[in-house]
């Protein structure tokens, strides 16, 4: 018959005393006590490994930290691994590791391991913006918190104090934003499922707002007031390099020596400043040259064609034409972006090829199919909408603006 082990108490463990070596009071069913020569009193569990069925031991910790009453509980958990064939040393180590994850595995963490995926196919200033809002409004109230402990709730309330302040169209972008991480983590295996899907549901959409533009007609009024306006050369330069070229204003803000192809009279734009991420070729003008020209003296030792006047080694910031515009009087009235709306209608109410137009706006086109087979980037028929578009402007800039009804060889005053 099995020796019985009579079961420690409370008292007996507390008037245990140290001795000259090591020694152990026994709970029984592998629970033991060690009394080390220093007075400290440590729990170990006593185990045969359920494989192996080698011996092992695993510490509970110390007394009075681990009551009698606790060790026994961790006991009962351990024995119970052991008759499911679990070691409860893997067990623990494994615990252990999964805190230490979910301490790690915040939402600020996964954020960034989303955005070094994200940035590679977006415009690095675009990827700026992103990151820029999620520093300001979303990082602050959830950054630290662990990803496997956020709900639906959680990226709400991040996100209420934006729509308190008005802010509607950040709060669609940042639930779009949020959503994003979120199904990158669940992708990856941080969590089993995204809690954000809906969470946009919970908010007022913004009114949809058209982009501030004007119609063709009305360029020989803007180019007056601009003309008019106390800007200097440099940012009068940009607002016309903007015009001519059809680009984005952070596309004509960036723009570098190093892109310009004079041999060729060509902008090449590098991919990773292009919205889509493709490499975009601008056929340039005789009027986009002349800019150029006037802008040599001033900065062609420098990287930027336009650069910062303030910030060392950076180019304007793209928004100076917006407040060059509205230094002109014309707030409220156009944006610089919508000087491609300008272009564009001006372009497709000429009757010139839609394609070519759509390949001068650096557009892509959304029927997958069809893009896969018009690999055209219509250069040549886009260096005659270029300087078509450019003798326009000029017209518009001395107070006319071209018949359009014969691609602009007549003059209307």
């Amino acid at each position: 018959m099995a020796k019985q082990t009579k079961p420690l108490s409370d008292t007996e463990i507390k008037t245990a005393k140290p001795k000259c070596n090591d020694y152990t009071l026994h709970d029984g069913e592998g629970l033991q006590l060690i009394i080390k020569t220093t007075g400290n009193k440590i729990w170990q569990f006593r185990y045969y490994r359920p494989i192996t069925k080698k011996r092992a031991k695993l510490s509970f910790g110390s007394y009075p930290e681990i009551s009698l009453a606790e060790a026994r509980r961790r006991r009962a958990e351990a024995r119970s691994l052991v008759a499911k064939n679990i070691d409860p040393q893997d067990y623990q180590k494994e615990q252990l590791k999964k805190i230490l994850e979910a301490r790690d595995n915040t939402f600020n963490f996964i954020a960034k391991q989303w955005f070094e995926v994200k940035k590679t196919s977006i415009t690095a200033d675009y990827a700026k913006d992103i990151w820029r809002s999620l520093e300001k409004d979303i990082f602050p109230t959830i950054g630290d918190i662990c990803i496997t402990d956020i709900k639906a709730r959680t990226l709400v309330m991040a996100v209420e104090p934006v729509q308190s302040r008005g802010a509607l169209e950040t709060v669609r972008r940042l639930c779009q934003r949020i959503n994003e991480i979120m199904i990158y983590a669940m992708n990856t295996g941080y969590i089993e499922i995204a809690p954000s899907l809906n969470i946009n549901k919970a908010f007022e959409k913004p009114n949809k707002q058209h982009m501030l533009t004007i119609r063709p007609e009305e360029l020989p009024m803007v180019m007056q007031r601009m003309r008019l306006a106390n800007i200097e050369l440099s940012t009068r330069c940009l607002f016309m390099w903007q015009l001519l070229t059809i680009s984005r204003p952070s596309e004509a803000a960036g723009a570098c020596w190093s892109e310009i192809d004079f041999d060729n009279r060509i902008w090449r734009i590098p991919a990773d400043r292009m919205k889509m991420n493709r490499e975009h070729i601008v056929p340039l003008s005789r009027q986009a040259l002349n800019i150029l020209e006037l802008m040599k003296p001033l900065t062609i030792e420098r990287e930027f064609v336009f650069p910062s006047r303030t910030k060392r080694n950076h180019p304007m910031n793209s928004q100076t034409v917006n407040a060059a515009l509205k230094r002109a009087g014309l707030d409220g009235v156009l944006v610089s972006h919508g000087l491609r709306s300008i272009a564009s209608t001006t372009l497709n109410e000429e009757g010139f090829n839609i394609d070519a137009i759509e390949a001068a706006l650096s557009h892509v086109d959304k029927n997958e199919v069809r893009r896969a087979y018009n690999r055209s980037d219509y250069l040549e028929q886009r260096r005659v909408i270029m300087q078509w578009w450019a003798d326009f402007v000029s017209q518009a800039d001395s107070g006319s603006i071209m018949n359009k009804s014969q691609k602009g060889f007549r003059i209307a005053i």
